[in-house]
Parts: C-alpha cells; sequence; structure tokens
C-alpha cells in the first residue's frame, strides 16, 4: 500500500483537500485499498484553512511516504524555514514529491524547483519566475511533470495531478472510473491550456450561450453569421448586435478563438499533422491557421508542438 501525505499549514486553501478524495475513490475502485492517505503538518495538531474551520494533522516525517503533496494558499506567504527544511528533506526518499497550486512557491523556496519545468496557478506565475529565476515556468498548463517533482495549476487542478497519478499507479480504467465519479472530465491533459475561450467569453443569455455551444460543437463548418443567428432565433442584425454586447466580440473574433483553443489541443496531443488539425478546426488551411495562432499566442503551431513534446 502506498503511503499518501497531504502537506498543510494555516491558510492553506480549503479547496486542496479535494486531491485526497482522488485517492479515496481509488480505494474502492480496486480490490484491495492501494494508499493510505495522510494529512501532515510541520508540527502536526489543528491547522486552520483558509475557511476558518480547523484540520487536524500528524507531523510531517519527510521519510514515511511513497508521495508527498504541498498544498497552497490564495496569496502565497514566506513559508516557516522548518517547513521548507522537512520539504527539502522529503525529496529524496519520496518516489514523488508534488504540489498544488502555490505549493510549488514551498518547493521553489526549499530549491526544488531549481532547473526544473513547473507550473502554478495562472494569477502568480510570473510572480514565480520572478522570485525563482532557476525555475523553468510554464504558467499555462495544468500540471506538469519533472523527473519525480510534478506542480499543479490552480485550485480544482489538483484533481486533474492526482488522477494522473493514479493514472500512472494503477492505470487508466482506474483513473477513469474515479473521474465519472467524481463527475470530472477524464482527464485534462498536463499541457491543456489553464484558460477557456469559452469562459473568457461569458455570455449572459442562453441564445448567446447556445449559439457559442453549437460553434464549438461544429468548428468544421463555415460558421456564418446567418447561421449563428438561426441557432440562437434572431436576425442576424440582432445577434451580431446582442453578441458585442454579452462577449466584447465580434462573432468572428470569438469563433477564432474557439478554433484556436480547439487546435492547440489537438496539437498538444501530438497524434494529428497540421493539415489535419487544420482541418478539423475549421481553418480550410494550415496558413489560416499559423496567421490565428500568431495573433492568439505570438507563436506559429508548430512552436506550440514542439513545447508540449519538450514537457
Amino acid at each position: 500500500m502506498k503511503r499518501i501525505g497531504l502537506v498543510i499549514f494555516p491558510g492553506f486553501q480549503v479547496v486542496d483537500l479535494a486531491a485526497a478524495s482522488v485517492f479515496e475513490m481509488a480505494n474502492r475502485e480496486v480490490p484491495a485499498p492501494a494508499y493510505e492517505i495522510a494529512v501532515a503538518s510541520e508540527g502536526g495538531g489543528a491547522v486552520r484553512c483558509s475557511l476558518g474551520v480547523d484540520i487536524q494533522t500528524i507531523a510531517l516525517d519527510p521519510h514515511a511516504y511513497d508521495t508527498l503533496l504541498v498544498a497552497g494558499e490564495t496569496f502565497p506567504q514566506p513559508t516557516p524555514p522548518e517547513l521548507v527544511g522537512l520539504i527539502r528533506r522529503a525529496l529524496e526518499p519520496t518516489r514523488r514529491l508534488a504540489s498544488i497550486c502555490t505549493g510549488a512557491f514551498v518547493l521553489a523556496e526549499a530549491g526544488i524547483l531549481d532547473g526544473r519545468h513547473a507550473t502554478t496557478h495562472w494569477f502568480h506565475a510570473r510572480d514565480l519566475q520572478q522570485r525563482f529565476p532557476d525555475t523553468r515556468i510554464d504558467e499555462d498548463r495544468i500540471f506538469v511533470a519533472d523527473g519525480s517533482v510534478w506542480t499543479s495549476a490552480g485550485m480544482t487542478a489538483c484533481i486533474d495531478l492526482c488522477l494522473a497519478l493514479v493514472e500512472s499507479d494503477l492505470g487508466v480504467e482506474v483513473s477513469r472510473a474515479i473521474a465519472k465519479k467524481l463527475v470530472v472530465y477524464h482527464r485534462r491533459t498536463g499541457g491543456q491550456s489553464q484558460f477557456s475561450a469559452m469562459l473568457d467569453l461569458e455570455p449572459k443569455s442562453d441564445r448567446i450561450q447556445d449559439a457559442l455551444s453549437y460553434a464549438k460543437n461544429h468548428l468544421r463548418e463555415p460558421l456564418t453569421v446567418e447561421q449563428l443567428a438561426d441557432v440562437a432565433h434572431l436576425s442576424p442584425r440582432q445577434f451580431s448586435r446582442a453578441f458585442r454586447d454579452e462577449t466584447r466580440q465580434s462573432p468572428a473574433k470569438a469563433i477564432e478563438a474557439l478554433r484556436v483553443e480547439a487546435a492547440r489541443v489537438m496539437l498538444e496531443a501530438g497524434r494529428h499533422s497540421m493539415e489535419a488539425v487544420a482541418a478539423e478546426t475549421g481553418f480550410i488551411d494550415t496558413e489560416r491557421m499559423r496567421r490565428a495562432f500568431l495573433r492568439a499566442f505570438g507563436q506559429p503551431p508548430q512552436a506550440i508542438k514542439r513545447a508540449a513534446r519538450a514537457v
């Protein structure tokens, strides 16, 4: 049985406890429990979370775990030197050392991220890079694995991270079954963007939301204003006005964002040619896709694909 430790400290973000749920559910998917789960802190005892609720912990033993997860906090503060020392000492005896959200700052303070690829919550990624320039920050990743050290993006990305850890241990079918029971995607890949074009648009009415959902599911089609207006049950003129009012973008720009997002996911998966990706996402040809990527990311799709392979 593998021992999993979740390291917390005063003010840690309460949502990070969701990471333990993945291992809890894993134990229900196999004939005999695969994991023993412990919540630990520097000295043990009650630790108050961001919600103001006390969580009981045991004292952290840096030599006692197969996998150690370090929680984060909403706004990272300097970590007590004693806890930094314990985390540093855990690196060698622990098979996998991982951080959740801004827990990456703790690993960085311990020197564990020096020379490694890592990620964290997008809001704090550049601060992490500035404070720890020897770390190679991939600020738009759900999680990153560099050797035995794993880091995840913010908040619920801890679930994606832990599903990947379980998949590595117990196989994809167990991981998929856990995701289904937790009612989450199985699973966002580590290289997937932390951002979503649909969330960024944030339409206020069901009509515009329906049109965007239709567009996302029919990217191979031309997706004219007339076509989307018909889905929204509006005239083309009414639709264009309402779309701009609700999303602050033109329909054409929004559709391009959806296409770029879908194309990026396909490229990072690494199983498709440029031509196939362009056709599948409605760009028609690779040159139009290249220009859209330059507008969105300042990089051509080939660079995005190479970066995904390097992680």
